[in-house]
């Protein structure tokens, strides 16, 4: 039987206590830390919380823990409305944004870890090179080769308008991507579900002239033909937006022009 461990130092290891810092109700986060400048193991640190002295949400017992008890402890966040997609990690075995998740929501002590299958910079921060470079690849913007009109913008239908929502709001937290198994295991040539769902967007942006072109660049049996509609991603998408059912149609978009 094939029996499959962890390298030495991959291997997490516990790690450091942090007492609260008042004495209110308190609550335990247990957090990833990593920092490959020191040649350590992973650990996970345990952090104890006053909530009555702490924001409601995650991302503010975040904020609380680098403030007062470690100011080394590292993690992205920017608009705190979950708008940017900065504080994308994993929560309690859920990927999500620390800024709209509710502490009180979280049950007993709460896990938090990098975003899964994402190589870590530190502690709490994946390298998105990867998936940034997978998101230029599908050249997201506006392609056309009509004259532009004289003096005024293209214009759509408010049907035509319509049928991009649900589309544009993705904020590429990757929170989807990172939850979906095929791109665990394909990432270096499925685009996974973030990635498809803006190159739909765009497909179904009714003023976009290179549809042909774009389909080209996607049928392929990894770029597109990974997802088997596992659904983690319309699942894990803290916007709820559905990828699943973007891709879905861009693979009808490519089945209808072989008609």
């Amino acid at each position: 039987m094939a029996e499959f461990t962890l390298p030495k130092n991959s291997k997490v290891k516990k790690g450091e206590n942090h007492a609260a810092t008042s004495s209110g109700k308190a609550k335990k986060f247990k957090v990833y830390r990593y920092d490959p400048d020191s040649g350590e193991n992973p650990r996970y640190d345990t952090f104890e919380v006053d909530t009555e002295e702490c924001g409601p949400m995650v991302l503010d017992a975040l904020i609380k823990m680098k403030s007062e008890q470690d100011p080394s402890l590292t993690f992205r966040r920017s608009c705190r409305e979950g708008i940017c997609g900065s504080c994308s990690m994993n929560i309690d075995g859920k990927n999500g944004l620390a800024c709209t998740t509710a502490i009180e929501d979280c049950k007993k002590d709460v896990t938090i870890t990098p975003l899964p299958h994402m190589e870590v910079i530190k502690d709490l921060v994946p390298d998105f090179t990867h998936f940034y470079a997978q998101y230029a690849s599908i050249k997201p913007w506006l392609q056309t080769v009509t004259p532009e009109p004289s003096g005024k913008e293209r214009l759509q239908s408010p049907e035509d308008r319509e049928k991009l929502d649900g589309l544009y709001e993705c904020i590429l937290c990757a929170c989807c991507s990172t939850s979906c198994p095929s791109y665990w295991w394909n990432s270096d040539k499925f685009l996974g579900p973030a990635i498809l769902l803006q190159a739909y967007r765009w497909l179904a942006d009714s003023r976009d002239e290179m549809t042909g072109e774009r389909l080209d660049e996607l049928e392929d049996p990894f770029r597109l033909y990974r997802c088997h509609t596992i659904m983690n991603c319309s699942n894990a998408c803290p916007k709820g937006l559905s990828p699943a059912k973007a891709i879905a149609e861009t693979k009808k978009m490519t089945a209808q022009r072989q008609v």
